[in-house]
């Protein structure tokens, strides 16, 4: 059987370099994505043309720079993440190559085989915050969960999580130990009547 292989993390975008490179549709919607889980993200877009919502987008948000041009060897330097978001196949290719050679990591559009990483679907209640993949199966299938937990987890959420860290605070002992008093106190969130 078939396993989902993918190691989970959250990237500080605010800390990273992005590029991403289309301005149209597909170009928007990945800005999009990034900017509604950090605001401060580092992007700059490259694209011979831009879509009139992403110039507006752009103007919303402090980090965002739009560069009218076409896509070259040198937009990789200095980047850490990459997106190719255009909908011309041989150039994704194309970037995917440069990115490849430049060692950034890239997720090119609706290619799965080309992505290093995948923006899977987000749920944020206050500080927590669930991303869900299908290892690129299904993304309709990733977002009728996030409707679903979205729904499911309590607005009041980011309030345990606050108390938590309060009482994680104020543990004493080494990690096994805190672990231990933590799995405890926690318990209640799990219990079943």
């Amino acid at each position: 059987m078939e396993e989902n292989n993918l190691f989970p993390v959250f990237f500080k975008v605010n800390r990273l370099q992005l590029l991403v490179v289309g301005g149209g549709n597909i170009g928007h919607e990945k800005v999009s994505a990034i900017l509604s889980n950090c605001l401060d993200a580092n992007i700059t877009v490259v694209a011979t043309w831009f879509l009139p919502e992403l110039v507006t987008l752009a103007k919303t948000a402090p980090n965002v720079t739009l560069v009218q041009k076409p896509f070259s060897c040198g937009d990789m330097l200095g980047k850490d993440l990459a997106i190719a978001a255009t909908n011309d196949k041989e150039l994704n290719g194309f970037i995917w190559e440069k990115a490849k050679g430049s060692r950034v990591l890239i997720n090119v559009a609706d290619t799965p085989e080309l992505c290093d990483f995948y923006l899977g679907s987000v749920v944020q209640k206050g500080n927590l915050k669930i991303a869900i993949s299908t290892n690129g199966k299904s993304p309709t299938v990733a977002k009728r969960l996030k409707e679903v937990l979205q729904e499911a987890i309590p607005g009041s959420i980011n309030e345990v999580l606050d108390k938590l860290q309060t009482i994680r605070d104020r543990l004493k002992g080494d990690f096994t130990e805190k672990v231990k008093q933590l799995n405890q106190i926690t318990e209640v969130l799990v219990k079943r009547d």
